[in-house]
């Protein structure tokens, strides 16, 4: 019998971790943006155009798509916190939006920001003929409107936190601060100042929730071992 629960705290721990990781991730990846303390909504062209030879901006997405698995992490902890009390359907429903979404905001940065990476190398004039294809992919036409699959994210994780707040399940100021954050960091591109506060606040709900994840599953682990 130690042995799973030994596997169990350990899960708990890499949980914990989640909850630290990605609001810190996306509050880096925000921190990135040129023009943080101008903002403006952005037209495809300028999102190109800011895009292009932004190393630091670049790395900031490539940590959100690689973050993304950790929302998935996330969704599913509270869909398992919310299942015992009146607040199920809730969790069920969040992690059904939320994990798609998740999935939607990996690709958006996949198709549209990593792939911005690859064409620093070319000369000026190279990039400038490749304009008509990038702006397809800006515009998300064809298969690529399956990105706006993105929205899925914040509506996920906003019934669940609707949830947390009705049931209590966490301290009312996280499941507030987890509600407002979620839902600002939905702004559009241009605006990053708002989806930098937003994760700020993210950042303040859950690294506490995610330090007392692994200090309870550290100390299950250490129980064990005794």
């Amino acid at each position: 019998m130690s042995a799973p629960r030994s596997l169990g705290s350990f899960k708990q721990v890499g949980t914990g971790l989640c909850f630290i990781l990605f609001p810190l991730v996306f509050v880096f990846a925000f921190s990135t943006h040129p023009g943080l303390l101008h903002p403006r909504f952005l037209s495809p062209p300028e999102l190109i155009a800011r895009a292009r030879g932004a190393g630091a901006l670049q790395f900031g997405h490539a940590l959100v798509t690689l973050a993304t698995a950790l929302l998935v992490v996330v969704a599913v902890h509270f869909m398992k916190v919310l299942e015992p009390g009146s607040g199920a359907w809730a969790g069920f429903l969040g992690a059904v939006l939320a994990v798609p979404g998740a999935l939607a905001l990996a690709a958006d940065k996949g198709a549209l920001c990593l792939t911005m990476s690859s064409l620093d190398g070319l000369t000026d004039a190279e990039f400038s003929n490749m304009m008509p294809g990038l702006l397809a992919l800006f515009e998300k036409r064809g298969w690529l409107v399956l990105l706006w699959g993105i929205v899925l994210l914040p509506i996920g994780f906003g019934i669940q936190a609707v949830g947390l707040l009705k049931s209590k399940s966490l301290p009312r100021w996280q499941s507030l601060l987890f509600l407002v954050g979620v839902l600002l960091i939905a702004t559009p591109d241009g605006v990053e100042m708002v989806n930098l506060t937003a994760a700020v606040l993210l950042a303040i709900a859950f690294v506490p929730y995610g330090i007392r994840l692994i200090r309870e599953g550290g100390q299950q682990v250490a129980a064990s071992a005794a």
